[in-house]
């Protein structure tokens, strides 16, 4: 058994996994910062488009980030 190998990949799952929450979160918080900061006509519309969420997901994540600086 070669537990240096699977030691090697957890920590690169582990290294993967952290960078994706990292990206999620940087990506709420410009669709969630773009949101506020347009008039723009169809801006929830574009940010669905460009992130594949659904209405309601960014409804909940507006509202989540809302209810955070309140």
């Amino acid at each position: 058994m070669d537990t240096a190998k699977l030691e090697l990949a957890a920590q690169r799952y582990r290294e993967a996994e952290a960078a994706l929450d990292a990206a999620r979160s940087d990506l709420q918080a410009e669709a969630v910062t773009f949101l506020r900061q347009t008039d723009e006509r169809g801006a929830q519309a574009a940010v669905v488009r460009v992130t594949g969420w659904t209405r309601e997901y960014l409804r909940r994540l507006v509202k989540s980030s809302e209810e955070k600086t309140a």
